[in-house]
């Protein structure tokens, strides 16, 4: 079997480590080509010193300016900015291109990426969030299939591999409901930063663990369901499934479902994506059913997780509004991090946004990138 030639974009955040344990344990069949990250310059030196690819990027030129001086004896090449991404998602000798990025800064190379005829394996949900319809026209086009990797996604994907899209009755995605899925809102306001990375079940970077506390998490899913699978808003729905061992059904019309289980290890439907269509042995825990006993689930709480709720309105408005509620959900919840606004203001900000941005309809991407400018602007004057 040929070797898969593999870029990974934001090799050094939660995904992207996954992603490299991954292909570690599969060196046999996948050879890195190309890595990129924003910055963390040292840890992208050790994953080059182990993984030994042709050419890598950081975004961050001072970043990268230090990865140079730190490469200077080896072959691999260093590149910047938002044209080494570019050169990095295009790179000639890769086939595969795993998009682990966080936010919209994914959306420019993954379309660079299918431009060049790369299959795609996609981690980066704000891509499709900010510019499903483009994405996904470019890809019909190219006659390219986009391989999901988020869990909830992965196992839709599964359910559906042999199914007619119009037999689809639902689809279900459940939700951990977070670290506060208990908590009174009367206590929200004494939420910290700390507080909200403390996941019950998975371990992801800082700005996917709050958004899961938010529930914005689960909304940006809705809206990568939506267009990863052709299925309107009010086929998906959302339930809170505490254990996370279901990632996701799908209800078909005959009253049937199909769900797949499996541990919390973001580390499996990486490998089915890198695997697809065949489906690669594994070492790593295994679920037993005879000790979780039960499975359960709840309504999400919308009105107390409001952001659920504006991801449904952006995707059903569409046009350039899922790209504002993003921006500005990007910009909240790094304040957040920084502790310069409370828990209970990321909501606030994202509505303030969506409510005084005009909307856009079809956008082109020029329009897009735009739109993104001016929420991440008018979410910035928001913060004190």
């Amino acid at each position: 079997m040929d070797k898969k030639n593999v870029t990974l974009l934001g090799s050094t955040g939660s995904i992207g480590l996954n992603t490299l344990e991954v292909i570690r344990r599969h060196s046999d069949r996948i050879s890195v080509k190309t890595l990129a990250a924003r910055k963390n310059w040292k840890k992208l030196e050790e994953q080059v010193r182990e993984f030994n690819p042709k050419l890598v990027c950081l975004y961050d030129e001072a970043e990268a300016d230090c990865l140079r001086k730190a490469l200077k004896n080896t072959s691999t090449g260093v590149v910047s900015g938002k044209n080494g991404l570019f050169e990095t998602a295009t790179f000639s000798e890769s086939d595969t291109v795993v998009s682990a990025l966080v936010g919209s800064v994914g959306l420019e190379p993954i379309i660079a990426a299918i431009d060049a005829g790369k299959n795609i394996c996609l981690a980066n949900k704000e891509t499709l969030v900010v510019g499903g319809k483009l994405v996904m026209e470019s890809a019909r086009k190219k006659g390219i299939e986009i391989i999901p990797i988020d869990s909830e996604h992965s196992a839709i994907f599964q359910c559906l591999r042999e199914n007619d899209r119009r037999l689809v009755k639902r689809l279900i995605l459940t939700a951990s409901g977070g670290p506060f899925r208990k908590l009174p809102l009367n206590e929200f306001s004494n939420i910290t930063p700390a507080d909200a990375l403390k996941h019950p079940n998975w371990e992801m970077g800082g700005k996917t663990t709050i958004d899961s506390a938010t529930l914005m998490n689960k909304g940006l899913e809705v809206i990568e369901a939506r267009w990863l699978f052709n299925i309107n808003f009010e086929r998906i729905e959302v339930v809170v499934h505490p254990q996370s061992i279901i990632h996701s059904m799908v209800e078909f019309v005959d009253g049937s479902m199909l769900a797949q289980l499996g541990a919390a290890d973001m580390r499996v439907p990486i490998q089915y994506a890198l695997s697809y269509p065949d489906r690669w042995a594994a070492t790593g825990h295994r679920i037993d059913l005879l000790t979780i006993g039960a499975l359960t689930f709840e309504e999400p709480r919308q009105n107390d997780f409001p952001c659920l709720l504006y991801a449904y309105e952006a995707g059903n408005r569409g046009g350039t509004m899922p790209c504002t509620m993003n921006a500005a959900n990007e910009v909240a919840v790094e304040a957040f991090l920084k502790e310069k606004i409370t828990f209970l203001e990321i909501p606030r900000i994202i509505r303030n946004c969506m409510d005084k941005i005009p909307v856009i309809d079809d956008p082109t991407l020029a329009q897009l990138l735009e739109n993104d400018f001016q929420a991440r602007s008018l979410a910035a004057k928001l913060i004190p």
